[in-house]
C-alpha cells in the first residue's frame, strides 16, 4: 500500500509542476562577464617547477583549482613558432609556422578580441616584449609573416582597442614610410606615451580615452635590467577594462621572456622571468578573485629548450639541463580560475582554447547591434 500511495503522490507532483522528480532542469550555467588570458611565452611544466623550487613561497600558478594539458603541433609541423599557436587560441583554426592571424591559405580569420571588440567589450593586449611581436600580434593583426612589423603596427588602427602596453615603438614613430602612428592614433582618440612609468598612476585615474603605453623602441629590457613591469601593468590592465566598458572586457598578457631565457639556455634567466610572470599572475587573480565574473586562462603558446631539471643536492639546488636552443612538441599545462574554469581541464588542443572562450562570452548566440 504504501508503494502505490508513494506512486500516486509522484503522479499527483507531475501533473502540478509539469515535471517529475529527479529531472528538474539544471540551474543555467554561470558564464564569465570578463576573460584574461595569460600566455608564458615558452612556458613548460620544467618551467614551472623551476618556478616553484626555486620560490620561497608557493607560487600563485598554485591557486588554480583546474589543471590541463594543451597540445601545441601547427598545421603542418609536430613543433610550432609563437605566430601559429597564438593564432590557434586567438583564431581557433591551424595555421602553418610564421602567421599571423591568418589560416593555412593566408586568409585573414577574425580573433577573439576582435570579436570581443565588435559585441561592444573592452579589449587589451599586454606584453614583456614588443607589441608587434608574434603572440601579441596574433590576436590583432593578420600577416602572412611574423616578420612583417610595420604592417603588423599598421592593424592597431584598423581596431578600437582599448589598452596596450609593451615594447615596438620603432614600427610606430619610427618606420620606413615616415608614417607617425603616434600622431594618427592619438588624432583617433589615443593617449599615447612611452619609456616612463607615470602614465600608469595617470591611467588609474582617467579612463575616458584609450590608452597605449611603449615600454621600449624594440624589445624591453629583462626584469634583471630592473625594467619589471608586467606584475605593474597586470595590476592596471582589468580595472582600467573593467571601467571602458560595462559589458565586459578581454585581455591577453604575455610573460614573453621566459622563452628567450630558455633559447639561450640560460636557467637564472629562466626562473627569473617565471616568477615575474607568476608576480604578474598573482595581480590578475587578486583582481579575479574580488570580481567574482572574471575567468582567468594561464596557459603557454609551446615549450623552448626542452628543459629539464636533474639531480641536485636538495630540492632548491636546481640542476638545469637543456636539449635545444629552440621549441618542443611536448604538451603545455593549462590552468584555469573562475566562471567557465571547468571547461579547460583534461587534454585539449590550443584551438579549443578559442572556441571555448567564444562559448563562455556566448559570441556565437548573440551578436551586439
Amino acid at each position: 500500500m504504501k508503494q502505490i500511495a508513494l506512486l500516486l503522490s509522484v503522479i499527483v507532483l507531475a501533473f502540478q509542476t509539469g515535471r517529475t522528480p529527479g529531472t528538474e532542469s539544471p540551474e543555467p550555467e554561470k558564464t564569465p562577464k570578463n576573460i584574461i588570458l595569460l600566455i608564458g611565452d615558452g612556458m613548460g611544466l620544467t618551467q614551472v617547477t623551476a618556478g616553484m623550487y626555486s620560490s620561497k613561497t608557493p607560487l600563485h600558478l598554485e591557486r588554480f583549482p583546474i589543471t590541463g594539458l594543451v597540445k601545441t603541433h601547427s598545421a603542418k609541423n609536430l613543433i610550432t613558432d609563437s605566430a601559429a599557436a597564438a593564432t590557434s587560441m586567438a583564431c581557433g583554426c591551424k595555421t602553418y609556422n610564421g602567421a599571423i592571424g591568418v589560416n593555412e591559405k593566408r586568409q585573414p580569420c577574425m580573433t577573439i578580441l576582435e570579436q570581443a571588440e565588435s559585441f561592444g567589450l573592452a579589449t587589451g593586449l599586454v606584453s614583456s616584449s614588443s607589441i608587434v611581436h608574434a603572440t601579441p600580434a596574433a590576436f590583432i593583426a593578420h600577416a602572412e609573416q611574423r616578420t612583417y612589423m610595420e604592417d603588423i603596427a599598421l592593424d592597431f588602427l584598423k581596431t578600437d582597442i582599448d589598452l596596450v602596453i609593451g615594447g615596438g615603438a620603432r614600427y610606430f614613430n619610427e618606420r620606413s614610410d615616415n608614417r607617425d602612428l603616434y600622431a594618427e592614433l592619438r588624432e583617433k582618440g589615443y593617449v599615447v606615451s612611452d619609456h616612463t612609468i607615470e602614465p600608469f598612476q595617470q591611467c588609474t585615474v582617467s579612463t575616458q580615452h584609450p590608452f597605449m603605453w611603449f615600454a621600449a623602441a624594440n624589445q624591453p629590457e629583462s626584469v634583471e635590467k630592473g625594467r619589471d613591469y608586467l606584475p605593474a601593468a597586470a595590476r592596471l590592465a582589468p580595472e582600467y577594462l573593467g571601467q571602458r566598458s560595462e559589458k565586459g572586457f578581454f585581455l591577453m598578457l604575455e610573460g614573453a621572456q621566459i622563452d628567450w631565457a630558455c633559447h639561450d639556455n640560460d636557467p637564472e634567466r629562466a626562473v627569473t622571468e617565471m616568477l615575474d610572470f607568476d608576480n604578474a599572475i598573482g595581480e590578475i587573480l587578486r583582481f579575479a578573485e574580488k570580481d567574482g565574473n572574471t575567468l582567468v586562462i594561464l596557459t603557454a603558446d609551446h615549450e623552448t629548450g626542452g628543459m629539464a631539471l636533474l639531480r641536485g643536492r636538495e630540492k632548491d639546488d636546481l640542476k638545469v639541463a637543456f636539449t635545444t636552443d629552440y621549441h618542443t612538441a611536448t604538451m603545455v599545462p593549462i590552468f584555469a580560475y573562475g566562471p567557465g574554469a571547468e571547461k579547460f581541464g583534461g587534454v585539449l588542443d590550443n584551438t579549443d582554447i578559442y572556441f571555448k572562450m567564444r562559448e563562455l562570452f556566448r559570441f556565437a548566440e548573440v551578436k551586439s547591434k
